[in-house]
């Protein structure tokens, strides 16, 4: 499928590694020639790509070095058939990936699947572990957070049932967009252009026909490993924030609700009628938000 000019724009500047000898391709933003400016790692959902910090990006490098990853099974990076997909894997290729690069130390902002990384990488800073980058702070935006709080699509669930890999190999760009543009809030929908740029990246490097029904068992591995990542939130020693939109219905308000119930002192802000892709559908207010919380935490 052929690529919209932004987005071809937005591959091309795109840097190269290799994860398990698989290629996976990053970007870097800001000015890292000052090595006194942070580190902001930033860590898409499913089933999208680091395209979706697009709007973000530039007013962010403005204050941070920026680092996304289009992780495995993702975007512009490898989708090999034959691969043991999990959240584990993906905190592995990050944390892999910043020691490669001299990181050490970094803050996050992450959304949806990445949240559940992000957990991870937070549960590894909680417990010292070695190889992971020290964590400075960490913004979540709209994703699964608790497992009881999540709300899978339809698409979703069929994915993760019994005849999900029958359900992956069916996907249309007319089903995918159907079920996409459901998770947005109802003023906020994506254009035709837009939907066409998330197909492309879902259908780029063979498409996840293949392999999405592999990709979709984070939705088990999240209640398998509840107290783990649900407990990192609980013992953070850093700053957190969630920003959320509250219109969605996959992680809306009603998840922000169970986090004030089980974070202590928790710093949330609801972006009112926005869907499950704030950065997407409000990316004014996402930034104002984060860099909000950032000057509270003196961390700009």
């Amino acid at each position: 499928m052929s690529l919209s000019p932004a987005l071809k724009a937005w591959q091309e500047q795109s840097l190269s590694w290799s994860w398990k000898d698989q290629p996976i391709a990053y970007w870097k933003g800001g000015d890292w020639a000052h090595d006194d400016r942070p580190v902001l790692l930033l860590i898409h959902g499913f089933p999208t790509a680091s395209w979706d910090w697009s709007a973000l990006w530039e007013p962010l490098a403005r204050h941070f070095r920026l680092l996304a990853v289009d992780m495995i099974g993702f975007g512009f990076s490898a989708k090999p058939a034959a691969y043991g997909y999990s959240i584990i894997d993906q905190a592995d290729l990050h944390a892999g990936l910043c020691e490669t690069l001299g990181i050490h130390e970094c803050h996050v902002l992450a959304h949806d699947y990445g949240d559940t990384v992000a957990q991870e990488l937070l549960a590894r800073h909680n417990e010292g572990e070695a190889g992971t980058p020290e964590l400075q702070s960490v913004v979540f935006l709209n994703g699964g957070l608790f497992p009881e709080t999540h709300r899978a699509t339809f698409n979703q669930k069929l994915l993760h049932s019994p005849i999900g890999f029958l359900v992956s190999r069916l996907m249309s760009e007319a089903r995918f967009n159907a079920g996409f543009s459901e998770v947005f809030g109802p003023q906020t929908k994506p254009d035709a252009a837009e939907l066409r740029d998330f197909w492309a990246l879902v259908e780029h490097n063979g498409g996840m026909k293949p392999i999405g029904h592999k990709l979709i068992c984070y939705i088990a591995e999240r209640r398998r490993n509840r107290e783990r990542w649900v407990g990192a939130l609980a013992s953070a020693r850093i700053p957190l924030r969630v920003i959320d939109g509250g219109a969605d219905p996959v992680s809306g308000a009603h998840m922000v609700a169970r986090y004030r119930e089980l974070v202590p002192d928790p710093d949330t802000v609801i972006l009112e009628g926005i869907g499950h892709y704030p950065q997407v559908e409000a990316p004014e207010a996402v930034l104002e938000a984060f860099l909000e919380f950032h000057r509270k935490a003196h961390t700009l």
